[in-house]
């Protein structure tokens, strides 16, 4: 397994985690995703450790809290060979205090979290989305009180917009606080709207990028081909999942460019769209997941090669999307840009 620095801090993490999402199936929502019982948590777990894959991703609103408990039973006797990333700010009660990132409900839930997980401390404590409620200072405050205290090791977030990043940043840096090392974000072949602001704010401010749901929720694996009826047994089509809306002639053209690149590698359509995805500035982790051992395996096969230079470009043409402004107008002056090197 390869590892990464994770942002500007100490912590390495493994290229690959193993998403939790699929655990417990306690409602319509993520029943589509999966109903893995801790029997095979456990199992997929040890496969997991056994690939050098340590850190495990979940979050509070995960079947109302029944993933973290199911992983916390899981990895119970494994608390020393295992990171733990979870997640709070989506409600978690209809009360007016049951959600959102306030000091209350920040505090309350991490304690919660850490009662399900069986833990002690939490090693990446996510903001699932910003809360334009609640001052930014009583946010970063809470969340470096938790670390002060040891609940937590690292504070990371995800769904913002770049301004919502760089106030943060700025205001950690102004009152020295504990400050976001990572931003898990959505980013992939299909959707790469990331690469306009959120990845040149990380490589400018030592941000690294933890990607969920890195195949498009499917849609990357090459089940959905032109010409053939897309599957019945999915996350898509079974109100599994929430994202943009689907061009799909656009993903049929890159399946078409994943397809000859698989051929070249004699990888699948699969592990080359993750493969590409690692090979992105800023990002060190993906978060996979799967209903079983098999899709778990063939995930992890995504690591330990790499796409050549004109393999890469391929995938880049294929997928390439204009972007909106501003970033078209800074895109035509890349003299200007350094960012637009990036990609």
């Amino acid at each position: 397994m390869e590892y990464n620095q994770l942002g500007r801090s100490g912590l390495r993490v493994p290229a690959l985690s193993f998403g939790t999402a699929t655990f417990g199936g306690g409602n319509a929502f993520f029943k589509a995703w999966g109903s893995t019982d801790v029997a095979e948590a456990k199992n997929l777990i040890n496969v997991c450790l056994d690939a050098g894959v340590n850190l495990f991703d979940t979050a509070n609103v995960y079947s109302g809290g029944m993933a973290e408990e199911i992983l916390g039973k899981a990895i119970e006797g494994l608390q020393n060979r295992v990171l733990i990333s979870t997640k709070a700010t989506f409600p978690m009660g209809d009360g007016p205090n049951d959600f959102g990132s306030s000091r209350l409900h920040l505090i309350k839930e991490c304690e919660a979290s850490l009662k399900r997980l069986g833990v002690d401390h939490i090693d990446i404590y996510h903001m699932h989305g910003f809360d334009a409620n609640t001052p930014i200072e009583e946010t970063l405050r809470a969340l470096d009180d938790l670390v002060t205290s040891g609940k937590i090791r690292y504070i990371a977030c995800s769904n913002f917009s770049g301004w919502h990043l760089m106030e943060s940043l700025s205001i950690s840096e102004r009152y020295g606080w504990s400050r976001y090392i990572a931003n898990q974000a959505y980013y992939t072949l299909l959707d790469r709207e990331f690469e306009w602001e959120l990845m040149p704010l990380g490589v400018k401010h030592g941000v690294s990028t933890i990607v969920w749901s890195p195949l498009s929720a499917g849609l990357l694996t090459g089940k959905y081909r032109r010409g053939q009826e897309s599957p019945k047994d999915t996350r898509l089509n079974n109100g599994g999942e929430q994202g943009p809306p689907v061009n799909f002639e656009r993903l049929y053209k890159i399946v078409d460019a994943l397809d000859d690149v698989a051929e070249e590698t004699g990888k699948s359509v699969t592990q080359v769209a993750l493969n590409w995805l690692l090979q992105r500035p800023t990002v060190a982790n993906l978060v996979i997941g799967a209903r079983n051992e098999e899709q778990l395996k063939h995930n992890l096969g995504a690591v330990g090669w790499h796409l050549t230079t004109d393999q890469v470009k391929k995938l880049d043409a294929a997928s390439d999307v204009d972007p909106i402004y501003p970033y078209w107008h800074q895109r035509s002056f890349p003299q200007l840009n350094a960012a637009a090197k990036l990609y």
